[in-house]
C-alpha cells in the first residue's frame, strides 16, 4: 500500500519542517520545529471549530461597523452558519488585545501640526467623553482617551499620550474653542508648541476638519453598536479602533494607504487575518481579555481620578523645550 505521501505545511510559519504529535478526538496533530507550535492540518485557529477565514472576516466586520446581529446575518447567508451573538462578541474579546500588543510600540513619524478634539457619547446612560489628537500631515491617530470630564488635566494626559506614541512635541496643535486645551497644552508642552483654536467645518487651513471627520466615523459607529454597556468596553473599543484605523483602515485621501504606512511603519501584521493566526497554545492566557485589563490596574497611587489608564506619581511632566 502507497502512503500518502502529501506534503503538512505548518499553518503559522508556513514551514514544512514538521513532525506528528499525537492525536486529538481522533484528529491527527503536528509539531512545527521552526516556530515551536503544535497544530492541526486544517483551516480552524487553535482551540476552535470555525475555519479562521470566518473568525477574521467578523473581526473586520465588527470594526467597518456592522453590528452583532448584521454579522450572523451575513454568516447565514455566506456560510451557511449563524453563530451567537455572545460567540462574535468572545472572539472580538479574544482578538483585540493580541492585535492592540502587536502594534503597542511601533512610533511613527509624523509631521509638525497635531489636531484634537472630544466628542461626548453614551455609555450605559453615562455621558463619556473620547478624546483623540491626530497627526494632519499622515492621519496617524497618536492617541485616544476616555473620560467623564472635559479638564485641563484630561488634555493635558491626552498631548503626552501622544507625545509617547511620536517620541516629540509637536510645532503647533489645533484644537476648537474649548478652554480645557489652553492650560492642558500648556502643562504638557511648555511655551514652545502654539496653540490655535479654529472652528470645525470651515475651509480654513487651521479648521479642524480631519478630527471632525473621524468622530462622525465613530458616532456612526457606536450606533450600530447600540451604545457601549461599560467603561472597560469603551476601553477595549477605543484602542481596537486605533489600531484598525491607523494600521488596517486605507484611507481614500491617502491613495488607499493606511496612515501608518504614510507614517513610515513597516509591520508584518497587515490585517484580521494575520492577527487571528498568531495566536497559539504559549500565548492564549497572556493574550486574553482578563490579562489585558490586569496590566492597566494601577500598582501606585495616582495623582488624579481618570478614566483611561492612570499615571504614575513619580512620572515627571515634560519639561518647558522638550524636543
Amino acid at each position: 500500500m502507497v502512503e500518502n505521501l502529501e506534503v503538512i505545511i505548518c499553518k503559522y510559519c508556513q514551514s514544512q519542517n514538521v513532525i506528528k504529535w499525537g492525536s486529538y478526538k481522533g484528529d491527527q496533530r503536528y509539531f512545527c520545529n521552526n516556530c515551536q507550535r503544535k497544530f492541526a492540518p486544517n483551516t480552524n485557529l487553535y482551540h476552535m471549530h470555525v475555519p479562521a477565514n470566518q473568525v477574521s472576516s467578523a473581526l473586520s466586520m465588527y470594526y467597518e461597523g456592522m453590528s452583532l446581529n448584521g454579522i450572523r446575518r451575513h454568516f447565514q447567508q455566506e456560510f451557511d452558519t449563524m453563530p451567537s451573538t455572545g460567540t462574535i462578541y468572545e472572539w472580538i474579546e479574544k482578538y483585540t488585545p493580541i492585535a492592540i500588543k502587536n502594534f503597542r510600540d511601533y512610533h511613527p513619524q509624523v509631521g509638525d501640526t497635531w489636531v484634537a478634539d472630544e466628542t461626548v457619547l453614551k455609555i450605559g446612560g453615562q455621558k463619556v467623553w473620547f478624546w483623540d489628537i491626530i497627526d494632519k500631515d499622515t492621519r496617524f491617530l497618536l492617541a485616544s482617551r476616555v473620560s467623564t470630564s472635559r479638564t485641563a488635566i484630561d488634555a493635558r494626559i491626552l498631548m503626552e499620550k501622544a507625545y509617547e506614541k511620536a517620541g516629540k512635541a509637536p510645532k503647533v496643535v489645533l484644537t476648537d474653542k474649548l478652554h480645557s486645551y489652553l492650560d492642558g497644552i500648556e502643562m504638557a508642552f511648555g511655551g514652545d508648541t502654539e496653540h490655535r483654536q479654529s472652528r470645525p467645518f470651515t475651509t480654513a487651513e487651521d479648521s479642524t476638519n480631519d478630527i471632525e471627520r473621524f468622530h462622525g466615523t465613530l458616532k456612526s459607529r457606536t450606533k450600530v453598536m447600540r451604545g457601549l454597556k461599560s467603561i472597560e468596553s469603551a476601553i477595549e473599543f477605543t484602542d481596537g479602533w486605533l489600531v484598525y484605523y491607523n494600521y488596517f483602515r486605507p484611507h481614500e485621501s491617502l491613495d488607499d494607504r493606511t496612515p501608518a504606512s504614510v507614517a513610515k511603519i513597516v509591520y508584518p501584521v497587515k490585517d484580521w487575518a494575520d492577527v487571528t493566526r498568531q495566536l497559539s497554545p504559549t500565548t492564549m492566557a497572556e493574550s486574553s481579555k482578563a490579562a489585558e485589563f490586569r496590566d492597566r490596574t494601577p500598582k501606585v497611587k495616582i495623582r488624579e481620578t481618570h478614566i483611561g489608564r492612570p499615571r504614575k506619581l513619580h512620572k515627571p511632566r515634560l519639561s518647558r523645550g522638550s524636543p
